[in-house]
């Protein structure tokens, strides 16, 4: 019998659901997506003792993600917190508290379906069976949610005939056992019962020293959690070490040394904001010029945190709202609690740096602290007194005039251990118990310290000189800080014997002879063993590799702490490299000419010889309106003006209204033939136009038959790549948009994207381009709408593209770092795929070959070492340029073979954050922040 039901005739919850419900046996359900209200309509009638519900429904969950647990767990959970206000949901706790308990017993099961799979469950259906052996199904527009039931206009189409029961039921099984339908996962089940008893607490009544989940408590409601996927084991820890040393009455002082991709801007700021909010602090955020903007977008969109970047001339909020200075005073006049400025401004040691040096700060983040180094670097630097660069003297004075002070950075060690030494020198400025007092030894014997750090204990022969290393600084008793509580036991042991609190650093030589026979024993079998646990390089720079939380198994979930996303890199053969057409060599020789003809009367011409040709063979058409921009220049007009993007990409830590500051190389001394930021001169000679108007020809007429753009069209259809989404990078704007207009006019039916600066982003489509925001261009990525995108550096950080599965590198950047940070957008947390596919393109003869050929050697063997490229290696890049191939090959040699001291990987810790139940006002936190210094 057929019966039809609309909501405009009688209320559905009680002529369908509430009636077919009472007494029923199973009720089997497929709905577009499923919500804890249906048991404010049907709560009593679900609760049944006899009741069996089953509902498949859909989720935002990728094909792929249902091939690890994890992924689907993660999947789920993310789709799960963007269907759930808590601000408003704290109004069903006793919704939640039901339905978990129906979903703990099994009285309730619910599996969800990819999209991939059938597409998007719009097909609304369900089979209700009583105790007497009658059935029913129903089919309509209705969803399993309360305002489905209550308040939308809805159909439905109810048949109790045999037929049509089976009929639906058929679906419903095909859905409910197929192999890609996944069972809800436990970290949803976990969130409905922490919303069960969700508890609000305002900032004021905040008490962490207190609570054991106090960090939880600020953390679990933040964007990160309902957005996003949420923390990650290592990210979880950092922060929660970093926190308990605050909470523990001391400061907290780490180097956070996390590898590329591992997220390391949202550790170091989080750990900051839980700090800030409870010590009501300020927060100086110092980090390279090109990541500002990313650090206050991440801030805003991860951690509602509101921060203002200073510009180099005034301060700019999260919205956009500038705030005019007067003068360099005004940088001390910051509208938000979170101030972030350029290292150029300590670089180029600036009026406006000078006011923040001597200002008390409660928290100062350092990004990208190795920058701050010694000026040179010996094989006798360990017993040398440090001849700081401008960004390190700096750091050392606001050490002092700082509480807490986080540094990050993916290389901590570069050429020698003493780098370590020297950031952990920084951190030690204004806290002993980071180096010791200014007698430790770990101070003032340097080179032997540096030498136990690596593992060499031969000089540690009497428990005396084991004790003089301990004791200064005396660790803590806490097994997060030590990693390991056997450890932390002994040290505890220690403090009692000498009647010593954990805020007693520094301990007396003599008070070996008041520590027990027993201890003194231990000390002596044992000693090497607590320094190896122990030691501040081990104790205050955390890091982890990503291998090795892609092959650390998590005891709790049986899985390794990541999963592994291998990477296959294309091009990197001799034979791999592009032939040089004749066309463009003789485009090369007539650049050499003219920047020959050049050398003579301007200084750096031979720097700009080496971007000239950069440019060219980027692509022909960079190559082009290079030149042109050149010869159409006005007489005012600097050729760093006409480079600009090279500057912008290569001394991006320097305020373009300050003087260049000293460039370090390698051994931080300034070698480079950068040309003066005022080297003006009024009109190129007869021969320079000439040259320059051959050059424009000879491009103009080729610049078609590019081979690099035959190339990478080759591998995105031929090869297949756009099937699992590529970005396309090169450095210049002129590359990016001649590449992506010409593919889109040969393949109108594909979308493609372009990832810029300048407000120049958007969609081309049929050769014609429709300005985008950046954020629309991320979230088509994101959905699978977009398989083609292309970017230049402004690409290259901040930018999350886990759907995409292939990379395609049109010219290689001279800072090795920017390689880095190019993969690391689609390596990193999220990759559906477990292999990321990358194409490296050169021409042979250029000087990308000729580098990668010193490098080819001993690239992988760096890679190993350091965990990426170190950033000195553009020096290398540089002298290859210029022809000075011996120099580079001292540089890349300059290198060493094996990393300097072995950074302990297994202080990693389960930290159940997720299940907390009270929960900070966000109203409360975000309004601290929007104060001012």
């Amino acid at each position: 019998m057929i019966k039809r039901h609309s909501s405009r005739r009688s209320k559905l919850t009680h002529s369908v659901l509430k009636e077919r419900l009472r007494d029923a046996v199973s009720y089997d359900r497929i709905a577009g997506y499923f919500t804890s209200g249906i048991l404010e309509v049907a709560g009593e009638e679900l609760e049944q003792e006899n009741l069996k519900v089953r509902v498949i429904c859909n989720s935002d969950l990728d094909i792929r993600d249902v091939q690890t647990a994890q992924a689907a767990r993660n999947a789920q959970r993310k789709a799960w917190t963007n269907t759930i206000d808590p601000q408003i949901e704290n109004f069903g706790k006793g919704r939640f508290l039901r339905l978990h308990e129906l979903l703990r017993s099994g009285k309730m099961e619910v599996k969800v379906l990819p999209n991939e799979v059938f597409g998007l469950l719009h097909g609304k259906a369900g089979v209700i069976r009583k105790k007497d052996g009658r059935a029913s199904c129903f089919i309509g527009s209705i969803n399993e949610s309360v305002n489905a039931w209550t308040l939308n206009y809805e159909l439905v189409w109810e048949d109790e005939s045999p037929e049509g029961v089976q009929w639906v039921q058929d679906e419903f099984d095909a859905l409910w056992n197929h192999p890609n339908a996944v069972p809800l996962a436990k970290a949803v089940i976990d969130d409905v019962e922490r919303l069960s008893g969700r508890k609000l607490v305002r900032l004021e009544e905040w008490v962490p020293e207190s609570q054991p989940d106090a960090a939880a408590e600020a953390i679990i409601e933040e964007p990160v959690y309902r957005k996003e996927n949420g923390l990650w084991d290592h990210q979880k820890y950092f922060v929660h070490i970093t926190f308990r040393e605050y909470i523990r009455g001391r400061k907290a002082r780490y180097i956070l040394g996390d590898m590329v991709g591992l997220g390391k801007t949202i550790q170091l700021a989080l750990a900051a904001k839980l700090i800030a909010m409870h010590a009501k602090e300020t927060i100086l955020i110092i980090a390279p010029k090109t990541l500002l903007y990313q650090w206050q977008k991440e801030m805003q969109y991860l951690l509602d945190m509101p921060s203002a970047v200073w510009n180099g001339r005034q301060w700019e909020d999260e919205l956009g709202n500038k705030y005019p200075a007067a003068g360099p005073k005004g940088i001390l006049k910051c509208p938000r609690k979170v101030g972030i400025v350029s290292q150029g401004l300590f670089t180029a040691k600036s009026e406006a740096a000078d006011k923040l040096l001597y200002k008390n700060f409660g928290i100062v983040i350092v990004d990208e602290c190795h920058r701050a180094r010694r000026k040179k670097i010996t094989a006798n630097s360990a017993d040398e007194k440090p001849d700081p660069n401008n960004l390190m003297e700096a750091l050392m004075q606001i050490s002092k005039n700082c509480t807490h002070m986080l540094m990050g950075t993916a290389t901590p060690v570069q050429l020698h251990p003493i780098e370590a030494h020297d950031l952990l020198n920084i951190l030690a400025q204004g806290d002993h118990a980071v180096l010791g007092g200014p007698y430790s030894h770990w101070r003032n014997y340097v080179s032997e310290g540096l030498q136990i750090a690596k593992g060499n204990y031969k000089n540690l022969n009497s428990i005396d000189r084991i004790w003089n290393w301990l004791r200064d600084p005396l660790p803590t008793d806490d097994p997060y800080w030590t990693g390991d509580p056997l450890v932390s036991k002994i040290f505890e042991s220690i403090r009692l014997d000498l009647s010593k609190e954990n805020s007693d650093i520094t301990i007396n030589a003599n008070a070996l002879d008041q520590i027990s026979i027993r201890r003194k024993k231990r000390l002596e079998s044992d000693g090497i063993k607590l320094l190896e646990h122990y030691n501040p390089f081990i104790s205050r720079i955390v890091r982890r590799s990503r291998s090795f939380l892609e092959n650390e198994i998590n005891p709790e979930t049986k899985e390794a702490y990541l999963p592994k996303i291998e990477v296959r890199l294309f091009g990197e053969s001799d034979a791999d490299a592009l032939s040089l057409p004749v066309y463009l060599e003789d485009a090369y020789k007539t650049a050499e000419e003219f920047c020959r003809a050049l050398a003579n009367r301007v200084k750096g011409a031979g720097f700009f010889k080496t971007l000239m040709l950069k440019r060219i063979g980027s692509s022909m058409e960079s190559g082009l309106r290079t030149a042109e921009k050149l010869l159409n220049r006005r007489p005012e007009e600097t050729l760093e003006e006409v480079f600009y993007e090279d500057f912008e990409s290569e001394e991006s830590d320097t305020e373009t209204d300050e003087q260049y500051s000293e460039l370090p190389n390698t051994a931080g001394e300034s070698t480079r033939d950068y040309p003066a930021r005022n080297s003006t001169f009024k009109n190129f000679t007869t021969t320079e136009i000439r040259l320059l108007e051959e050059l424009i020809n000879k491009l103009e007429e080729h610049k078609h038959s590019d081979p690099k753009y035959f190339k990478m069209s080759d591998i995105l259809f031929n090869e297949n790549w756009i099937a699992y989404g590529c970005i396309i990078f090169s450095q210049y704007f002129d590359t990016v948009f001649f590449m992506a207009s010409r593919l889109s006019r040969e393949n109108p039916q594909i979308s493609i994207g372009q990832y810029v600066g300048s407000g120049r982003s958007g969609i081309w489509k049929e050769g014609n381009f429709t300005p985008m925001e950046k954020e629309t261009l991320k979230k088509l990525v994101q959905d699978g709408q977009l398989k083609i995108l292309f970017g230049t550096e402004a690409a290259s950080e901040g930018l999350n593209l886990q759907r995409l599965g292939t990379l395609i590198n049109l010219d290689l950047p001279w800072n090795p770092t920017k390689l880095e940070q190019r993969k690391g957008r689609i390596q990193r947390i999220g990759q559906l795929r477990d292999e990321i596919w990358i194409y490296n393109m050169r021409y042979k003869g250029s000087v990308e070959d000729r580098i990668h050929e010193l490098l080819s050697e001993r690239l992988e063997q760096i890679h190993k070492v350091f965990g990426q490229i170190p950033d000195i290696l553009e020096d290398a890049w540089i002298q290859a340029a210029q022809g000075n191939i011996e120099e580079a090959k001292r540089r890349i040699n300059a290198l060493p073979d094996e990393h300097p001291f072995e950074i302990k990987y297994h202080r990693m810790h389960n930290i159940p954050w997720e299940t907390v139940k009270k929960v900070l006002y966000a109203q409360d936190k975000r309004a601290y922040f929007q104060e001012g210094w």
